[in-house]
């Protein structure tokens, strides 16, 4: 059997207020339910700013450049544009934006963002015809458009409106 990991490394200072209270403007903002989930998101920012810092040292590695600045574009984190200074810029706000939780209450289908995380972890919420019910999901760009409600949520809805409920 594969032993599992973290994807997070605890805070260094683990009584640093000012890290507390931007973590908890965080998580009020975004709904997150635990610090976790901003530590993962920092681990995921780590990782993509570890790379190209490898890639600035590294002369004539353009294609491992282009590789990893079209994965940030495919995830709607960068432009097309970007630079390596671009990925050394990203802030957790940029990984925190891209997750499903957020981008379904930024499009109007929850009233809040922990509405939203309810949404998704019943099953509510399908992209792209497949119900997704991990809020922490990344959605890449060509799927932003394809997050909907799932049938099951429709046909509650329709029954709700029609007054059968």
């Amino acid at each position: 059997m594969r032993r599992q990991h973290k994807f997070y490394e605890t805070p260094r200072k683990p009584w640093d207020k000012l890290r507390i209270e931007q973590e908890n403007k965080l998580m009020k903002e975004y709904g997150l339910k635990r610090k976790r989930e901003i530590w993962r998101a920092e681990a995921i920012l780590r990782n993509f700013r570890r790379q190209a810092r490898e890639l600035a040292g590294m002369p004539g590695e353009s294609t491992r450049k282009e590789i990893l600045i079209g994965k940030l574009n495919r995830l709607g984190i960068l432009p097309t544009n970007a630079t390596l200074d671009d990925i050394l810029a990203l802030e957790i706000n940029n990984i925190l934006d891209r997750r499903l939780q957020t981008l379904v209450f930024k499009k109007g289908l929850a009233k809040t963002p922990k509405q939203a995380r309810q949404f998704i972890v019943h099953g509510h919420i399908s992209v792209n015809g497949r119900i997704v019910k991990w809020p922490s999901f990344l959605v890449p760009t060509e799927l932003e458009n394809k997050i909907s409600f799932s049938k099951k949520k429709e046909q509650i809805l329709t029954k709700i409106v029609k007054g059968e409920i």
